[in-house]
């Protein structure tokens, strides 16, 4: 089947069960030479019909992921976006699924195969997923120059989606963005961005972090980068590095934390590109703009696991913690107060040290952030909805990335196994045919199937097996814990 789009015609692949993949569609210009470090251009038309049955080359980084593409230099056309069509004629306009991926800001693409979008789109979706800048060609701070590339890059995907989503079975008007991680926080930004007003309705959003910086500490971190590359942190010098060396040079300011405002807390965290809070893209932190009221006309849907940071733990993305003395440098470094580290050694007492600094790091960076941005969202006017992935197997926690496979129903895919612990079985399947549909209802009607957060209560749903269950309010010693901390004096984190 041919699609029309803005730039010329395009044709993917169809399945045996009834979805169309069409793959690698350009949906804004190459972002190298005299385009490096500006804000997306339009893409460049075509002639005939484009073949685009093949993801297209992903944004510059270091990471190889299990069973999706990974950067070579000289790959430059890597602002693309990707479209499964079911098969549903005479259905009329279908909701729209944007999903922007994960990757603490810094490695990921929309060719990860727990991504595939082939369930969500049998379940009556037309889904979108895109490639955007990573790593510093998307968030490093260069003066003179745009900050929040990536962020502008999943705009100008969007408005794409506005333009041509039509052509592809898709309601323009009913589009839903969902995203995990870095992929969540990105949304949280996009909820409040002026650039993005309008072209969504609805928002997903899964293990949120708590990750933004101010223009200050992106600068310390492009001197860190600047210094291991050995080059002035001016524009002209950082121009003149190839991609593939700007990788290489933050890969190895990651791995050492340095001096100066950002080293404290690298030395526990060594993500190093955040959304920045620069008055302009991002005119504020997205939790103190929700607060408000800037996002109130988007109906949210967040989650979170309830074990977030044993999967960083696994993975080697961050410190270990072993001893009172680090878990209190720790807690300094964040900014978070004493009471939280004596309330988790009460909550916790038969716990080594490094359990309770994982459980206390996943709250702060994610799930007490979620809930926060979900309570938030509600108290000023908007509709949230709140989750919080609890599955457990003998061979398996609830932590990070766990509960994307289980919502796509990609449980098969490759890679799938290590993020949830093992082959799936029976109740999985079930449990993930629930989380999908929770997924599709709410892109389609705002309903996931559970109450709606209040000013007053936070009803939660606990995805778990054999079943899963409803809190009606949202009140524990955990909670009371978070009750009086204010994430605004906590410094920068994940």
């Amino acid at each position: 089947m041919v699609f029309e789009t803005s730039s010329g015609r395009v044709q993917g692949r169809a399945s045996a069960d009834g979805v169309t993949a069409v793959l690698g569609i350009p949906y804004a210009a190459e972002p190298f030479a005299a385009r490096r470090f500006r804000e997306p251009q339009p893409a460049a038309g075509w002639a005939g019909i484009r073949d685009c049955t093949a993801f297209g080359p992903i944004a510059p980084q270091s990471a190889e992921l299990p069973g999706a593409p990974v950067w070579r230099e000289g790959d430059e056309d890597i602002l693309t976006v990707n479209v499964w069509v079911p098969d549903r004629a005479g259905a009329g306009a279908l909701p729209v699924f944007f999903w922007i991926h994960g990757g603490a800001y810094t490695f990921g693409s929309s060719a990860q195969p727990d991504f595939d979008g082939t369930a969500l789109a049998r379940a009556g979706l037309v889904v979108v997923s895109c490639n955007y800048r990573v790593g510093f060609e998307g968030f490093g701070h260069v003066r003179g120059f745009p900050d929040n590339r990536g962020l502008l890059d999943q705009a100008a995907a969007l408005r794409w989606v506005r333009e041509n989503i039509a052509s592809f079975g898709g309601d323009p008007g009913n589009v839903t963005v969902a995203g995990h991680s870095s992929g969540a926080g990105s949304i949280a930004c996009l909820m409040t961005m002026e650039q993005t007003r309008g072209l969504f309705r609805r928002a997903i959003a899964h293990s949120v972090p708590r990750a933004y910086f101010a223009v200050e500490l992106a600068q310390a971190v492009t001197e860190r980068i600047a210094v291991e590359a050995g080059i002035a942190p001016a524009a002209e010098a950082l121009l003149s590095l190839s991609p593939a060396r700007l990788v290489a040079a933050s890969d190895e300011a990651a791995a050492n934390s340095g001096a100066g405002p950002a080293a404290a807390v690298h030395a526990f965290d060594s993500v190093l590109f955040q959304p920045v809070v620069d008055g302009e893209v991002l005119p504020a932190n997205p939790l103190r703009a929700v607060a408000a009221g800037t996002a109130r006309q988007v109906d949210l849907l967040a989650c979170h696991t309830l074990e977030e940071y044993w999967f960083l733990h696994t993975v080697g993305a961050v410190r270990e913690v072993t001893t009172e003395s680090e878990l209190a440098d720790f807690a300094e470094a964040l900014g978070l107060p004493d009471h939280l580290v004596d309330g988790y050694r009460a909550l916790m007492p038969e716990a080594p040290v490094l359990d309770r600094y994982l459980a206390m790091s996943g709250d702060a960076q994610f799930g007490e952030y979620t809930t926060r941005l979900a309570e938030h969202h509600a108290r000023a006017g908007g509709r949230a909805y709140l989750a919080r992935f609890a599955r457990r197997r003998a061979d398996a926690r609830p932590w990070h990335t766990a509960d994307v496979p289980f919502a796509f129903g990609n449980l098969d895919a490759v890679g799938a196994d290590f993020l949830i612990g093992g082959a799936p079985d029976d109740h999985d399947r079930a449990l993930s045919a629930r989380m999908l549909r929770s997924w599709a209802d709410f892109a389609s009607t705002s309903a996931p199937g559970w109450p709606a957060v209040t000013a007053g209560a936070t009803p939660v749903k606990h995805w778990a097996f054999p079943d899963d269950h409803l809190a009606a309010d949202d009140r524990s010693d955990l909670r009371a814990l978070w009750r009086d901390v204010r994430f605004d004096l906590m410094r920068p984190g994940r």
